[in-house]
């Protein structure tokens, strides 16, 4: 399989593979010593897993890769768990293979949701489960609150103006910068700008962790 993967990514052009691991441990292993843009991380693998793999790698400060989680859609837990573990993006494993050249270039942009229908659906079945076992609710905005305890929408109020709020409900829809523009007559880099504030202001790592914060808080519609 990682073997298909590579073909596929290295006929882009744009993308190049510069490592493969198959276990968590060797996956440490690679990045560290690669450094590259992105990881493409598999949730089960012998040893230690994906998950695991992802909290210690966006954990090291000398790791500056995003992670993109191959996962499947009935497994809200996984998806979840790597939100807690500051996965960026989310991509199924029966993706076709522009969608995951595709989604590589969204997470290394740090801009655009993968598959914003699926993330947004499994986001939400998974945070209304987790609702009824929440634990002491999370100081709002420090750096370990990408997934807050139940919020109310009045809580997000005093870090955020109106505006970056506007923005929030927009991102939790899974909507571009360009769509979030012309939903709100701005330039692009406007709303760059503003999700940008937004993200720094709840300590969120990126656009999936503030799709799922907004769940949690009752903003998404």
């Amino acid at each position: 399989m990682r073997e298909g993967i590579r073909t596929i990514l290295q006929a882009q052009g744009d993308l190049d593979v510069v490592g493969q691991a198959g276990t968590g441990e060797e996956a440490l292993a690679v990045v560290r010593r690669t450094r590259p843009d992105v990881v493409c991380m598999d949730v089960e693998m012998p040893g230690m897993g994906g998950l695991e793999a992802t909290r210690r790698l966006v954990a090291d400060p000398d790791v500056d890769a995003r992670i993109l989680v191959l996962t499947t859609f009935e497994r809200e837990d996984y998806l979840l768990a790597a939100l807690r573990a500051g996965a960026s993006g989310f991509l199924l494993k029966n993706s076709r293979p522009e969608q995951l050249a595709d989604g590589i270039r969204a997470v290394a942009a740090g801009e655009a949701l993968l598959s914003p229908e699926v993330t947004r659906a499994v986001i939400e079945r998974a945070v209304a489960a987790e609702r009824t076992t929440a634990s002491a609710p999370r100081e709002v905005g420090s750096p370990s609150s990408a997934l807050p305890s139940a919020l109310s929408p009045q809580a997000l109020v005093v870090p955020l103006t109106e505006r970056e709020l506007e923005v929030l409900r927009l991102v939790a829809r899974g909507l571009s910068n360009e769509e979030i523009a012309a939903e709100l007559v701005v330039g692009r880099a406007t709303v760059k700008t503003h999700v940008s504030n937004l993200l720094a202001k709840l300590g969120l790592r990126d656009r999936v962790q503030a799709v799922a914060y907004a769940f949690r808080a009752g903003l998404a519609d």
